[in-house]
């Protein structure tokens, strides 16, 4: 029998996701004024001084907005810099009811497309009420949901 409950005492986190972008400005502009998140790095990477541009999801989490331009310099493991340009399949948001609401309604004033509403998908949180989804302007895939 599996336990299914989530490890909460020493479990790993989720540090950072790194998506590709054409332009980490506009993406960070987005992410900050359509999804709500904080912006990190702008000025830096703007005056040359950052290699990207971040935004905050939460106190431990950030996502890295890297350019195009950094393809050259995925050499971290074979076939690394294969990635660029390449979306992962989605990225999923968890939010309380009302932050949930108020993305969807910001995506919809910036008439930005999303899904019907699905119901009692499964996460890691057991089965949220609602979730939808959306991309950026960079077509990136995400998530958005409420477990409450």
């Amino acid at each position: 029998m599996t336990d299914n409950s989530p490890r909460l005492n020493h479990s790993p986190r989720l540090d950072h996701v790194v998506l590709w972008v054409r332009d980490p400005v506009a993406a960070a502009d987005f992410y900050e004024k359509t999804v709500g998140l904080e912006p990190l790095r702008v000025p830096g990477f703007a005056a040359g001084k950052d290699p990207f541009p971040s935004v905050r999801l939460n106190e431990e989490t950030i996502f890295d907005l890297a350019p195009l331009s950094l393809v050259e310099h995925m050499n971290m493991l074979p076939g690394a810099a294969d990635s660029a340009g390449h979306p992962v399949n989605h990225v999923c948001l968890s939010l309380q009811r009302d932050a949930f609401d108020a993305l969807r309604a910001r995506l919809e004033d910036r008439s930005v497309p999303v899904s019907d509403f699905s119901y009692d998908s499964f996460g890691a949180r057991g089965k949220a009420e609602r979730s939808f989804y959306f991309r950026d302007p960079d077509g990136n895939v995400f998530e958005a949901r409420h477990y409450e």
